[in-house]
Parts: C-alpha cells; structure tokens; sequence
C-alpha cells in the first residue's frame, strides 16, 4: 500500500520533466495572432495632398516603402486601392479606411499631411494602433499682395495714394531645408498699378522675410485713368516666387469732374479745417474744401489758392454731401441729398461733457467710445431738436443738470440732415488716442448715416 502511494508522484514528475525536454528540443512553432496579418498602410488622396512642392511623389514614395509585403488603401471622400494618379477628393475622411485596415488584422501605418477632416470623430482604441507618418508641406517661397487701400472716387487732376499691405511666405529660394536668412530680399521686387497694360505707377520694395509690410504707391494726377470705373491691377513681381495666384489684387475707381462731398468754412476756422481731413479718410471719397473769405471771396481751404464763386457753387450743387461749418448768418441755402450743419461759433463757453444719446441711428457707431474718458468742448449751443430729430450726443455744463441736445440727425423730403452745435471738438482729433477715436467715429458715424438715404 505504501509502495503504491510512493510510485505516484514520481510518476508524475517523470511526465513532467520528459515533457519540458521535449519543448527545449523542438524547433519553436509560430502562428500569427489576431493583430499580426500583413501591414496596412493608409494613403491620403485628398487634394491638400497634391501641393506643387512634390508632396505626392514623397507620400507615394514612403507608401511603397512602408507597405512592402502588405497592403496599400487611398482615402480621402472614399476608400479605394492603390494607385498612383493624383490626389483629387475634396475631402479627408480617414475613419472608413481607418475601419477597414482594423478588419484586416494587421498593423496601420497612416501617411498625410495632417489635414483630417473627421479627425475629432475617429475611435481612439483604432488611432492607438495606428502609427501616423506626416509628409511635410515644404513652404515654397511666394510673394502676395494682401490688401489695397484708397479712394474708390477721384476727380480728374488729383494724386491718388494708395496704400498695399504685401509681404513673402515660406522658404526663399535655394534654402530647401527650411532655413531662412535673415534681413530681406530686396532683389526683383516690384510693386505696381496698372490700367490694363498701362503702368500707372511703380516702386522697387524689399520682401520682409515673413509676414507683411505696407507701402503707398502714388499715381500722378496725369496718370490716372479716363473719366468713369475702371479696375485697377496692383501686383507684385519677385523672381524667386512659386505661387502667381495671390500676386496681384483689383482695386475699383471712379474718375468724375464733380467731388463726392463739400466742406464749406464760413468762415474758416480749425473745427472746419480738422473736418475736412478726417472727413476724406473716414468716407473714402473725394472731399474740396472750401474757406469763404469774404461775400463774393473764396479760396481752397488747403492751398489758400483764389476760387471763382462759380467754381464753388458748381461743386456745392454737383455734391452729394455737403457740410456747412462756421456761422450759420454766412452760410447759403443748400439743397444736397446729404447736408451736415455745424455751428462752431456760438454758443455757451465752458466745459461742456459729452454723452451718446439712447436709440439714435448712430448708436452702433459710438458703442465703443468711453465718453467718461473724453475731454469736454470749448462751447455748445444746447437746443430742442426740430420736429422729427433724433438726438445722437448731448452735453452736460462741468458735468451737471439735465443733458441737452447738441447733436442730431432727422429725414426730410429733400433728404438727411444732420446738425452739430459745437465748438471746439476738433481738439479731440489733435490729441490723438482714444479722443482721436472718438471723433473719427462720430464723423464716421454721422457720414455713414447720411450717405446711406441715396437721392432722396
């Protein structure tokens, strides 16, 4: 009985050790394992992937060498098979071709440039056994114009300036690695406006080495184009840029006889003076001012030169704004589809604060303004408005009693009308800052409103 119990655990490890000899002395046996089938490689077909710098042949290239033994799939708005023809879906969507290599059982390799438009919405158990090669978009030095600013109208005789906003992008030429030098790249650069195949004006420019810059080019009164629309051409020219698409930009402009808006000082005084400045930048048209030096007397309110009266009342009737400034006694009746009155020399002295009034149509223009930062005005002439004016600003003495209108704005048959009675406010100008701020967008605002009721 005791033999019996003795001869069967050593039997057993008989067994076991005869089994570990033979596993040491047998060649390993492998299989592949859910997760080990053949390589996937995911190629991107989308149109990003077809950039002029040879990304597609370098994404070809590292798809053949990845996928060697498996299978390659393109994706983009589809999943399809390999081939080499460009890449021309309008959209990136990985996740089906992403599903359909998790099927497959074996490992994912990915190759894109990284524009995924489903990228938010792939599982992240199937991303985790992904591995993502990105294909670098090498930036291909190009040169841009990216904006043009100036008069849409002119009148025949003046000089136009415009402002260009252009600059460079990516890697200057013979730098393939990337690498930029440094300063600029003045060589070949040419700025320029053209009429169709006339040149109106040019001007050699330096390239920062990225970002932008801005310039004028002026265009001479006996350059500009005839009478009436026409589109202008700015556009820059650099030999070493890779892209023409964004070389150059159209900029409309309307060549006519008569000015768009009249500033008439009677007499002449700086309330008139900073109005018409401002005025020409923030409307963008073009603007005559006129100083009344006398009854019959006139000069041009910049160059001080002698004007016929009949020059002056010609511009005065063929404008559609015109803006009254100075003594209401001197002022002539004017019958403008837009007309802006501005009584600057009366009124009560003293520091007078101004507020915007609640609902007036220029309320959006003066949301930004922080009146309690604001200084007062010399002078104001607080009045009930006329029947149908609305109040835009009013103003207060040293801060106290009620608010008064002083400015307001209100429709006629004849068409808008707006009215200032103050003096003194083109100080907020000649400080600059947020006072300067605040009277270009109470101009502005005033204008906008103005011209905005046509011809009535």
């Amino acid at each position: 009985m005791r033999s019996l119990n003795t001869a069967g655990p050593l039997a057993l490890r008989i067994t076991g050790v005869a089994s570990l000899l033979l596993l040491l002395w047998n060649p390993a046996v492998t299989r592949r394992a859910p997760g080990g089938g053949a390589p996937v490689v995911l190629l991107d077909a989308s149109l990003s992937m077809g950039a002029r710098n040879g990304l597609w042949a370098r994404a070809l290239d590292t798809a053949r060498a990845l996928g060697r033994g498996g299978v390659i799939l393109r994706f983009g708005g589809e999943v399809t098979a390999f081939d080499t023809s460009a890449p021309g879906d309008g959209t990136s969507l990985l996740g089906p071709a992403l599903a359909a290599a998790a099927a497959r059982g074996g490992p994912i390799t990915i190759v894109t440039d990284g524009a995924i438009d489903d990228l938010d919405a792939l599982p992240g158990d199937l991303m985790a056994r992904a591995r993502v090669v990105l294909v670098s978009r090498d930036a291909l030095p190009d040169a841009f114009v990216s904006s043009v600013d100036g008069p849409h109208q002119v009148s025949p005789g003046d000089t136009v300036t415009l402002r260009v906003t252009y600059g460079r992008s990516g890697s200057p030429k013979g730098l393939p690695d990337g690498r930029r030098e440094s300063g600029v790249v003045a060589a070949g650069a040419t700025l320029s406006v053209r009429d169709g195949g006339r040149v109106l004006a040019s001007k050699q420019v330096t390239l920062p080495d990225s970002g932008t810059i801005s310039t004028d080019l002026v265009i001479a009164d006996s350059r500009l184009p005839s009478s009436g629309w026409t589109a202008l051409t700015v556009g820059i020219h650099w030999a070493g840029d890779s892209e023409s698409r964004d070389d150059s930009r159209a900029f409309p402009i309307n060549v006519t006889s008569e000015p768009a808006a009249v500033v008439i000082g009677a007499p002449p005084d700086w309330d008139a003076k900073f109005l018409a400045r401002t005025l020409g930048d923030v409307a963008r048209v073009p603007v005559k001012y006129y100083t009344q030096i006398a009854a019959d007397k006139w000069n041009e309110g910049v160059t001080l030169a002698s004007m016929p009266a009949d020059r002056v009342r010609r511009a005065i009737a063929g404008a559609h704004l015109v803006v009254e400034m100075g003594d209401p006694a001197r002022w002539t009746p004017v019958s403008a589809p837009a007309l802006l009155t501005w009584n600057s020399s009366g009124g009560a002295a003293g520091d007078w604060y101004l507020t915007p009034s609640a609902g007036s149509p220029v309320t959006g223009a003066l949301a930004s303004v922080p009146w309690d930062s604001l200084p007062p005005v010399l002078a104001a002439l607080p009045a009930l408005p006329e029947s149908g004016a609305v109040s835009v600003l009013e103003a207060r003495l040293s801060r106290r009693g009620a608010a008064r209108p002083v400015v307001t704005v209100r429709e006629t048959p004849g068409g808008r009308r707006a009215t200032v009675n103050l003096t003194g406010l083109y100080r907020w100008d000649f400080r600059g800052g947020v006072s300067q701020q605040a009277y270009r967008a109470l101009v502005a605002g005033l204008v906008d409103w103005l011209l905005a009721g046509g011809t009535a």
